[in-house]
């Protein structure tokens, strides 16, 4: 029997997207990146074309704007920066590379910029559902990366976080730095600080019955998913009244559903 071959490291010269694991301290290469097309991302227009512009400004070797995407649940922020990412790169020689690093590794981000700033690509670090709680002092090592160290953001990296909090804090934390701190509005001030260092701030909102049936419907048809439309209608807003919310994620979850009942394949 052949011996099976061992895969080569590969670096960021190789594939356009990792994941960071900082207690390996290496890149773990992503094949593919779980994204949808930009056109099925419904209901955030406003938030979709100010982040356009500011990826393909920095793809471009322009400067842009560390970008803090915050609000309700399931509107797709996290997609956006996938879908974004995979259309900048289109017909693109010099591809950005997209880089994951988890909530819980943000403590090592000076020790991957100091990595990616010798590298002559450009990239964009992405963290998903990004917050802080008491007694959490990781913050610190964000603001200082972000904009605050003596050796700054690397010219060549970008950071995008999604978040459902604005400050990225939670209300009770910054109350209770107010009431106990020798200098409350100096202690707070330096929390609600971490969310300047973004220079975007993009809120993503619930959806209206309207915004959620056109993604409903744009999925059905991007999937070839055949049902009448009434009566698509009819099961979509019964899925979310069952779950007792509306927005992307509980649309793509009926597509998923109903895909599966008409078995049709969508991955």
């Amino acid at each position: 029997m052949a011996r099976a071959r061992k895969s080569k490291p590969r670096g960021p010269g190789a594939v356009q997207a990792f994941v960071w694991e900082a207690a390996a301290g290496k890149l773990v290469a992503v094949d593919k990146v779980a994204s949808l097309p930009l056109s099925l991302l419904k209901g955030i227009d406003s938030a979709r074309e100010t982040l356009r512009e500011n990826t393909r400004r920095f793809a471009d070797g322009l400067p842009a704007n560390n970008a803090l995407l915050w609000g309700a649940r399931g509107m797709g922020k996290s997609s956006l920066v996938k879908a974004l990412h995979a259309e900048v790169n289109r017909g693109r020689q010099k591809r950005l590379v997209l880089i994951e690093i988890h909530r819980e590794e943000i403590a090592s981000l000076p020790a991957l910029l100091r990595r990616l700033r010798r590298d002559p690509r450009r990239f964009l670090l992405f963290c998903d559902d990004l917050s802080f709680d008491k007694d959490d002092t990781s913050y610190k090592s964000l603001k200082a990366a972000l904009e605050g160290g003596i050796e700054g953001r690397p010219a060549n990296v970008l950071f995008y976080a999604t978040s459902n909090r604005r400050h990225l804090m939670p209300r009770d934390m910054m109350e209770n730095e107010r009431s106990t701190a020798i200098n409350p509005s100096e202690a707070v001030e330096e929390k609600i600080s971490l969310s300047d260092r973004f220079g975007l701030w993009l809120g993503f909102h619930n959806c209206g019955q309207d915004e959620y049936l056109e993604m409903i419907e744009s999925y059905a048809e991007y999937f070839g998913l055949k049902m009448p439309k009434e009566e698509l209608r009819r099961r979509a807003l019964a899925w979310s009244a069952a779950r007792g919310a509306r927005s992307g994620r509980v649309a793509w979850q009926f597509i998923q559903d109903l895909a599966g009942e008409l078995g049709k394949r969508i991955g």
